[in-house]
């Protein structure tokens, strides 16, 4: 919106797109029936898919105090689902046939998700545990827009109060967008947006 010459129309135009994302629609024809999945917190997309199908048994590592209320959400839905600890992330990940990771922000090389996030994805990589990123429409930065991103959630007091993890795309095995799910080696990500200078510095008041 920032770089638009209109950008209330816009703004009109990218709420569209991001309302039709048809990445649940890919999950739904791309996972296999019967799984045990591993989520982190309460995925939007994942959880969509998730409920569309009806045949995935879930569990769901409570990061922020999302998982049980996603639990919550599939329970009530006739979802076999169960809340862990995060105590618990390595077990569940180990008790999984596939691991989700939903986005919030990626470049072309690194990833933004929920925090628990990395530590999921960490042992099922070195576990061989698949583990999906899934990037839904409008997720994908300009490289440098998503380091002025990364910048932001590490101005904290420690490491370990960061709101969310940043990882590397290369802790995962598989690529989810709307073009369908792709191995790590053949995926590509390309900026959805121009770059807006004026959200590279922080405002000083």
């Amino acid at each position: 919106m920032l770089t638009a010459a209109d950008p209330y129309s816009t703004a009109r135009r990218l709420a569209n797109e991001i309302d039709a994302d048809v990445t649940p629609e890919v999950l739904i024809d791309a996972i296999p029936a019967d799984l045990t999945v591993c989520v982190v917190g309460w995925p939007d997309l994942v959880g969509e898919a998730i409920l569309r199908r009806g045949d995935i048994r879930v569990l769901a590592i409570d990061a922020d105090d999302q998982g049980g209320s996603f639990v919550r959400r599939l329970e009530r839905a006739d979802v076999e689902a169960e809340v862990i600890e995060p105590g618990g992330i390595a077990a569940a990940v180990l008790a999984a046939d596939l691991v989700l990771i939903e986005v919030l922000a990626t470049s072309s090389s690194d990833l933004i998700a929920a925090r628990g996030s990395r530590a999921a994805a960490s042992v099922a990589y070195c576990s061989e545990v698949p583990v999906w990123a899934i990037s839904g429409v409008g997720r994908c930065l300009p490289d440098a827009g998503f380091l002025s991103l990364v910048e932001r959630l590490g101005d904290v007091r420690a490491p370990w109060l960061a709101e969310a993890d940043v990882m590397p795309l290369a802790l995962f095995s598989h690529l989810a967008t709307v073009e369908g799910v792709v191995a790590l080696e053949e995926a590509s990500l390309t900026a959805e947006c121009p770059l807006a200078h004026e959200l590279l510095h922080t405002s000083i008041n």
